[in-house]
C-alpha cells in the first residue's frame, strides 16, 4: 500500500474503469491503457492536465472542493465513491497515542458474551484482529487458519471459500474496512504491515484492492459451510463498542425452527464438550 498516495491511487483506478462512452467522448482509436487518459479527465473537470497529473502522483494533496466537485461528476461516482474521494482528500488528523495491538476487551462485554448459549459473537478490533470470542464463535471458527485475523482470515486461508458459500461478498466487506481503516490512519505500521502481507499473498485482495470500489456493510444473510455441522445461514448486527473506539462487536443469529437454529443448536453442544 502506498500510504503517501491513497487519492491518487483512487483517481487512477477510477480514471481506468471509467470508458469514453460514459462520458460522451468519441471514439478516438485503439488505447494502450483502458478507461479515460489523464488528458481526457482533466479536460472535462476543468483543470489543467498538469494539475491532475500531480494529483494522481501524489505532488497535490489539497484539491478544492470545486475540483472535488468536477471529479465526482466527471468519473460518475455514487453517493459512497463520493464520500470516498472526499475523505481521501481531506483525512482526519491522526490522534496520537492510539493503542495499536494491545487492545483489550471490557470485562463487562466478555461476560455479556459468555452468557449467549446460542448467539454467536465476536469482538474485533480496527485492523480486524480478533480480540475475543465466546464460545459459540470459536466452535463456529474451529479449524481455520488465521482465526485471529478476519480478513487474513479470508484471503489467506485455503479453506475460506468453502466456509464463506457468499466469499464474493464478504471478501469486498474486508476490503473496504481495511480501506475506511487506512482513509482514517494512513501511518498506522501495522495496517500497512497487514496491507503489504495480503497484497504479496493474495491475488485476489490485490484485485479488490486494486478496484477502489466502495462496498457498504449490507445487512444481508451470511452462509457458511462449517465442516462438523454443514451448511447454516445466519443473520449478523455490528456494533461499535462505544468505551474503546475502534473495536467493534459482530454477532450472528439463525431464523427461529430453520435448520440453522437446530446447526448452532448442535455447536452449542460441541462448545458444551469442549469447555
Amino acid at each position: 500500500m502506498d500510504s503517501d498516495n491513497l487519492l491518487g491511487e483512487f483517481l487512477r483506478a477510477r480514471r481506468e474503469a471509467t470508458t469514453p462512452a460514459q462520458v460522451g467522448l468519441l471514439h478516438s482509436g485503439l488505447r494502450s491503457a483502458p478507461g479515460l487518459r489523464r488528458e481526457e479527465v482533466a479536460m472535462l473537470a476543468g483543470v489543467s492536465t498538469d494539475y491532475y497529473i500531480r494529483l494522481e502522483q501524489g505532488c497535490e494533496h489539497h484539491p478544492s472542493q470545486r475540483v472535488l466537485r468536477a471529479l465526482v461528476r466527471v468519473l460518475g461516482l455514487g453517493p459512497d465513491a463520493a464520500a470516498d474521494l472526499s475523505g481521501l482528500a481531506r483525512p482526519r488528523p491522526r490522534r496520537p497515542g492510539r493503542p495499536g495491538r494491545g487492545e483489550r476487551v471490557s470485562p463487562d462485554l466478555l461476560r455479556l458474551m459468555s452468557s449467549w448459549p446460542y448467539t454467536p459473537a465476536l469482538v474485533f478490533g480496527r485492523h480486524m484482529d480478533v480480540l475475543a470470542a465466546n464460545p459459540l464463535a470459536t466452535v463456529l471458527y474451529d479449524g481455520l487458519e488465521h482465526a485471529d485475523n478476519l480478513a487474513r482470515l479470508v484471503f489467506l486461508d485455503p479453506a475460506a471459500h468453502e466456509f464463506y458459500r457468499d466469499w464474493d461478498e464478504v471478501a469486498r466487506c474486508r476490503v473496504a474496512h481495511l480501506r475506511a481503516a487506512a482513509r482514517t490512519d494512513p501511518g498506522d505500521p501495522y495496517l500497512i504491515e497487514l496491507i503489504d502481507d495480503l497484497s504479496l499473498n493474495s491475488a485476489d485482495f490485490r484485485r479488490l484492492w486494486a478496484c477502489h470500489d466502495p462496498v457498504g456493510l449490507l445487512h444481508e444473510d451470511r452462509h457458511f459451510h462449517h465442516r462438523e455441522v454443514g451448511d447454516l445461514t445466519l443473520n449478523w448486527e455490528l456494533f461499535n463498542v462505544n468505551s474503546a473506539p475502534g473495536q467493534q462487536l459482530l454477532i450472528f443469529q439463525a431464523e427461529p425452527a430453520s435448520s440453522s437454529e437446530q446447526a448452532l443448536a448442535l455447536m452449542g453442544s460441541l462448545a458444551i464438550m469442549a469447555a
